[in-house]
């Protein structure tokens, strides 16, 4: 079976090959293709890729294509992981944000308003793709904002569309560690949208937890994702949070800490982070020191992985390891989702995972059509969302508000309406005003050289 990954010159892909080579026998995948736009970025992670399976004498076949259309033809399974821009494509949109007192982060902000408009029209072609050269292909999208992104494509038909994101995991991995039970042992339970979830249940061996885990503020404090918030917040809502909910709990110590760091945005971090690396490697003979070239990656990459929200949360980043003897991370994150819901559909038991799906009923009050990211069960006979009996209020209209904001975002993609991208960002609860949507409209526009047809 074949692999393509649609934006494979991404850091992470070299993570991504290193998670599959210790399942991709028992997944039956023999063949991984990568395919960029940055022809130069992709030679450079296309042999860090091939060094980490020769490193291991493993038989897993990695490649990179001239052309999508040689990356998709035949493709099983069809990573999508763009960056539509660039990297300094994410500052100017976070920057343009502050620039009016707004959180631009490219998810949750108004950032990946302007990352979805410049990303869906991309993505939808992609899609056209895959469906004449790979028809059976199953796509998981890792492309951000992936819970709109995601709306966009399955609004269009595309209906073999997973998204995928790694927050749910990661924050379930360290719960396990936390709680001293393996990931297997322990059931977490989220439903929402993307980076707009809630834990609803935790339990080991049938036990549930929450309540015990809600009134343990050491617990609290010792998960990353759920230190950031006031834990009497946590217990008079009565769930755990994705560490996301922290731009709408304490939008105004976001900013805060933004701008006290002097604007010095997640996306800028990132893109000094990813420049450095990639003058670094560039600069060497990869073929004749692979070893070398793997452990420059590994040190940047532990860099990008520590600053991972402590610009906007105010958190101590994490001392660093020096080079030289670090360790390819085992494909945990976006990859690791992938290849377990890959496996749980290859199995008749399955498996419980949180993934990015049409609602249908799940979560009630909320479309059959929207997308959601909630815990599902995947199988043999296909993926199927946990419902979700009752939903509190303060869940649901912020959830309502938000999927509005999505589709009415889709909407303006799709007719290329200026008005019904105001209306969209003015529905977001960051935003909240007529004006000051217009005129983020407006500074995108100039800085992108028009998007809005009409």
């Amino acid at each position: 079976m074949k692999i393509a990954v649609i934006g494979g010159a991404g850091v992470r892909t070299v993570i991504f090959i290193n998670g599959l080579l210790a399942r991709y026998q028992k997944l039956h995948i023999d063949e991984v293709v990568l395919y960029d736009i940055d022809r130069e970025k992709l030679s450079v992670i296309g042999k860090l890729c091939r060094h980490v399976v020769d490193r291991k004498r493993e038989t897993l076949k990695v490649s990179v294509a001239e052309r999508p259309e040689d990356a998709i033809r035949g493709a099983d399974y069809v990573v999508t992981t763009l960056r539509v821009g660039g990297d300094h494509s994410r500052v100017v949109d976070e920057s343009i944000a502050l620039s009016l007192g707004v959180i631009g982060q490219e998810t949750t902000g108004v950032g990946g308003f302007s990352m979805a408009v410049r990303t869906i029209p991309v993505l939808m072609e992609y899609c056209r793709m895959i469906r004449e050269y790979a028809p059976n292909a199953w796509i998981f999208n890792f492309t951000n904002p992936s819970g709109l992104v995601t709306q966009a494509l399955r609004s269009a038909g595309y209906d073999r569309v997973i998204g995928i994101c790694d927050a749910p995991s990661s924050t379930k991995f360290r719960m396990a560690k936390e709680l001293g039970v393996t990931e297997e042992e322990l059931y977490v339970e989220f439903f929402g949208l993307n980076h707009l979830s809630w834990i609803r249940s935790v339990k080991v061996k049938g036990e549930e937890l929450l309540p015990k885990l809600l009134a343990d503020d050491g617990f609290l404090t010792r998960i990353q994702e759920f230190s950031m918030f006031d834990p009497q917040l946590l217990r008079s809502i009565g769930f755990l949070p994705n560490e996301y909910l922290y731009y709408y709990y304490h939008r105004e110590k976001a900013l805060a800490n933004i701008l006290k760091s002097g604007g010095n945005t997640r996306g800028k971090t990132i893109e000094d982070v990813n420049r450095q690396m990639m003058e670094e490697l560039k600069s060497m003979d990869i073929d004749a020191d692979p070893e070398g070239a793997l452990q420059i990656f590994l040190y940047y990459m532990q860099i990008r992985e520590n600053s991972y929200m402590s610009i906007e949360s105010g958190l101590e980043k994490r001392p660093l390891l020096e080079k030289g003897s670090l360790e390819v991370p085992d494909g945990m994150g976006y990859a690791g989702v992938m290849l377990d819901c890959i496996e749980g559909m290859q199995s008749e038991q399955g498996r419980y995972l949180v993934l990015s799906v049409e609602n249908q009923g799940s979560i009630p009050g909320l479309a059959d059509e929207d997308v959601v990211e909630t815990t599902c069960l995947v199988n043999q006979d296909g993926i199927r969302a946990v419902r979700v009996e009752e939903v509190p209020e303060h869940c649901y209209l912020l959830m309502r508000l938000i999927k509005m904001y999505e589709k009415k975002a889709v909407e303006a993609v799709k007719t290329g309406s200026r008005e019904t991208a105001i209306h969209a960002l003015m529905l977001h609860p960051l935003v909240n005003s007529y004006s000051l949507a217009k005129e983020l409209v407006a500074k995108y526009e100039e800085a992108y050289g028009g998007i809005f047809t009409n």
